[in-house]
């Protein structure tokens, strides 16, 4: 076995994990500031409640797997991204901090602010993750031993905040389905017209960004021409991104969320046919670039990695199946509900 691959591949389970979990209680927090009520926000908040922290050990296990099995692209990416993880940092500790102290006290201006610094975290997390993926994308200034040379003005460039607002569309598309889900009565009703509103932005930012992925960075077709069964990934994303509005319209909440996530899963899979086998390309020159054979850990260590994978990813799967199993259902509020 080539364990370079493997270390690859779990990656990407890993960070598609992230973005299907991660990803609908985000857009919970994107869609926050549009209830109307303090109730109708603490169903939003309550929806997710059980689970959101749960869903974001899927990225805290991204990190560590990327720090032991390709340790100079974890050193190359954290130099580049230096402030936006800083303000990544930050907006996840508010956002959990935001979710649990919100309902502590009943004075209107207290929670007022706990509401907006949850709605902000979730759009800044989103789109601070979906520039991450546009600058591995599009490359960044890295010298031949894996050192940034760069400024925030490379981290910043257009094409990488396109992606960004694509993230935070796509994780306001997938929240607003999962409320759906959760929700009953007019809120409901009006979150049915939420599901519509973010798949029409969602569907323009995917359109936009595809076309300038197609002229802008050329090479990321390039694996798909020497490995022609990628394209069913081509396939499956289009039918999953066809199938949100046809489930939404036959009334299908759960079809809809499925395929949402199945978006997601292709979306981040064609992210990995496109990138293979850099992590990290150099637009100084193509030869600097940051591959998995080229920055990988020892063969020892990753075998390592790999048996530890074998042991914690079922123990992670199975806590989320009971978790969302025990929690699952209509959000019942109580007294004592966030």
């Amino acid at each position: 076995m080539d364990m370079h691959i493997i270390m690859f591949m779990l990656l990407g389970i890993l960070l598609s994990g992230y973005g299907i979990l991660d990803g609908f209680d985000l857009g919970v927090g994107i869609l926050h500031l549009c209830a109307r009520s303090d109730e109708e926000r603490r169903a939003f908040i309550a929806a997710i409640g059980p689970v959101w922290d749960g869903n974001e050990v899927w990225l805290v296990t991204f990190g560590g797997a990327l720090f032991a099995a390709f340790p100079s692209v974890y050193a190359a990416a954290f130099s580049g991204f230096y402030l936006p993880f800083m303000m990544l940092l930050c907006a996840l500790i508010f956002r959990g901090v935001s979710i649990e102290f919100r309902s502590k006290h009943k004075a209107k201006q207290w929670r007022s602010f706990w509401d907006v610094s949850f709605c902000f975290s979730s759009v800044l997390i989103a789109f601070l993750l979906g520039v991450a993926v546009g600058d591995t994308m599009q490359g960044l200034p890295v010298e031949a031993h894996g050192d940034f040379i760069g400024t925030l003005q490379d981290v910043l460039q257009p094409y990488p905040l396109l992606v960004g607002l694509l993230s935070v569309a796509g994780c306001a598309m997938h929240g607003s389905i999962y409320l759906y889900l959760k929700l009953s009565g007019d809120l409901q009703k009006r979150v049915h017209n939420w599901m519509w509103t973010t798949f029409g932005v969602f569907l323009a930012f995917y359109m936009l960004t595809t076309v300038v992925t197609l002229i802008n960075i050329p090479s990321a077709v390039e694996n798909f021409k020497r490995i022609p069964i990628a394209w069913g990934i081509v396939v499956m994303n289009v039918l999953a991104i066809a199938n949100i509005p046809r489930a939404i319209f036959l009334n299908k909440p759960l079809y809809a969320f499925l395929s949402s996530a199945a978006t997601i899963l292709g979306l981040t899979s064609l992210f990995g046919v496109a990138l293979f086998p850099n992590l990290l390309r150099s637009t100084i020159d193509p030869k600097f670039s940051m591959s998995i054979y080229n920055s990988s850990s020892s063969e020892t260590t990753l075998w390592i990695i790999f048996w530890i994978a074998c042991l914690g990813v079922p123990f992670v799967l199975s806590y989320t199946g009971i978790v969302y199993w025990v929690f699952r259902g209509k959000v019942n509020q109580g007294e004592a509900s966030y």
